[in-house]
């Protein structure tokens, strides 16, 4: 693994135009039903998290709305008729819905810019393909109570900032980044150019987590709920580190693995 110098990490300035502050309240179930209503959403801005449009039914008008709907960084998904019905409420779809995210997404930068801001070394969570709403926001909410500067999801595979996740964080999502990246590897990549340590939590670690110095910049990267870390993700991070057990059942959930490791990055960089 490659052991770089991360301690000289550039200072990183703020993007222009990213309103970090700025929330979106499209209904109580954060669905928008209708072409129109969706065009008129995306006229005004709104942070769209997924669109579904039913599969054998794309003319030039869907077609266009999922394209507006990419540049404004949604994710765009064909599915069949019953998956629109079942998250309809008004069962006059037209054949598109979308989820909106309840707060516009950060960027890595903002992460960082976060942590130089409070003068802290950087402490990010890195999910990987957590689809769980629940334990999404469990995770945000415990990285929240524990200082993490903010949270990074993929852009695919995994669930993300909506209503129910707002709701599991306790509204800790409304204080925290989250960054939703198209590519987790390259992403993690960008954060040891910034000079964090990255460390997986894997049950195969080489290590366990209390022999791991957590006191720098850190990543911390918590699988997905049934297969872990995924390949390419465990092989860019610099240590895989292993949560010890005592008992017969050998994992946790990934929100209780998450607080664990941020924890132990608290006990450590306060003792």
């Amino acid at each position: 693994m490659d052991k770089r110098n991360r301690g000289n990490a550039p200072r990183h300035v703020q993007p222009k135009g990213l309103e970090m502050g700025r929330f979106v309240d499209r209904g109580e179930e954060g669905v928008i039903e209708g072409r129109n209503a969706l065009l008129e959403a995306l006229d005004a801005g709104a942070a769209i998290d997924k669109v579904y449009i039913a599969k054998g039914d794309i003319d030039a008008t869907l077609r266009h709305i999922a394209s507006r709907a990419r540049d404004a960084g949604a994710v765009v998904v064909e599915t069949d008729r019953r998956k629109l019905d079942s998250l309809s409420r008004s069962h006059a779809h037209q054949g598109i819905l979308a989820l909106t995210a309840v707060r516009a997404y950060a960027s890595i930068e903002d992460i960082l810019q976060l942590a130089q801001d409070r003068g802290e070394p950087p402490l990010v969570v890195i999910c990987d393909e957590i689809t769980d709403s629940h334990n999404l926001g469990a995770i945000i909410r415990t990285a929240e109570a524990t200082g993490a500067h903010g949270i990074v999801i993929p852009k695919r595979r995994s669930v993300g900032i909506t209503p129910i996740v707002q709701k599991t964080s306790a509204g800790a999502v409304n204080h925290l980044p989250v960054a939703r990246v198209p590519n987790l590897t390259a992403a993690i990549q960008t954060l040891q150019k910034a000079g964090l340590w990255i460390y997986g939590a894997a049950m195969e670690g080489t290590s366990a987590l209390w022999d791991a110095d957590l006191k720098g910049p850190a990543g911390i990267v918590i699988g997905s709920e049934g297969d872990g870390l995924g390949r390419l993700v465990s092989e860019h991070c610099d240590f895989l580190v292993r949560i010890p057990m005592a008992g017969k059942v050998q994992s946790l959930n990934a929100s209780v693995s998450a607080a664990v490791m941020l924890y132990e990055v608290v006990r450590q960089r306060r003792g």
